[in-house]
């Protein structure tokens, strides 16, 4: 009963953001994103401090407006997400434009699997499921919600152009049986993590939980991993989806050093990306809360 409760409001404002144009549904979601930004201040108080563990200059002025940016393009996700029932293959271009597509078809030569290192960036969503309708399906490591009925609608939506899910529980399996036969896997690699899952890279020179299982994976199949993420681009009003040149992996026989080796190296290119558009990263996620042992919380 409690998930029926929990689904239906959630079921209802899906449906009805879906069915409202495009400029309504924006200004609605952003205008929701917005009261949110308002209302918690917990999640700002996490925002406000991963920026200044990121941009120690930056005034407290740039990092409100950074902090407020992230806010409005979630609300034009959440909008875009509500919709994708209405994208087709002649409409995705209205949303989604390539950027470096020419570095994924490079990479595709090499026959051994693709692992996109991405993020929590402008619209991760739309990215992967527009890239589905220009008829290059993926598999998505996701966790999946709580409510099975919820989740059942968010996957829906997800695959309905052909993309796969990966619980990320049957990670490192799904992992290897995806690379063997070729296929293209999207990590979001910007998440906290716990042990034993995660070891600590530095991430803006603080060292973060952050997956191995990506590296351990590349490092065994031999596997592109290419940096892949969405965003928001002003100028042209559409989101773009960028690749960048597939990553020389660090190999020296020593395969816990190389995981370690090639997890910071992931975490470098993540954070260069940062850097780049630090207005369309999800601060307000708790990404330094592991710490090694004995070091005090973050948070």
């Amino acid at each position: 009963m409690r998930h029926r409760l929990e689904y239906l409001p959630v079921w209802l404002l899906l449906r009805t953001i879906g069915a409202l144009p495009r400029r309504l549904a924006w200004a609605l979601c952003m205008s929701l994103a917005m009261l949110v930004y308002a209302l918690h201040g917990k999640l700002r108080r996490v925002g406000m401090r991963n920026l200044a563990i990121a941009f120690p200059e930056m005034s407290e002025k740039d990092r409100k407006k950074i902090l407020r940016t992230v806010y409005l393009g979630l609300g034009r996700q959440m909008a875009e997400f509500c919709r994708f029932p209405r994208y087709t293959k002649e409409n995705v271009r209205e949303i989604a434009v390539y950027e470096g597509f020419e570095c994924l078809e490079e990479a595709r030569k090499r026959g051994k699997g693709l692992l996109f290192l991405t993020g929590h960036f402008g619209g991760w969503e739309v990215g992967s499921f527009a890239h589905s309708l220009y008829g290059n399906p993926i598999k998505i490591v996701v966790r999946d919600l709580d409510n099975p009925l919820v989740d059942g609608m968010v996957k829906q939506y997800r695959t309905m152009h052909g993309n796969q899910t990966i619980d990320n529980r049957e990670f490192l399996r799904g992992l290897l049986s995806s690379m063997r036969e070729g296929e293209t896997v999207g990590i979001l690699m910007d998440t906290n993590m716990t042990p034993p899952q995660g070891v600590f890279a530095d991430f803006f020179g603080v060292p973060a939980a952050t997956a191995a299982g990506m590296a351990r994976v590349a490092l065994k199949t031999d596997a592109a991993v290419i940096p892949a993420y969405t965003v928001w681009d002003p100028a042209i009003h559409k989101y773009k989806i960028c690749f960048e040149p597939a990553l020389h992996l660090i190999r020296t026989g020593d395969t816990d050093a190389d995981v370690l080796a090639n997890t910071a190296l992931f975490n470098k290119a993540l954070e260069k990306i940062v850097r780049k558009y630090p207005d369309q990263w999800l601060w307000v996620h708790r990404r330094w809360k592991t710490r090694p042992e004995g070091e005090k919380g973050i948070y």
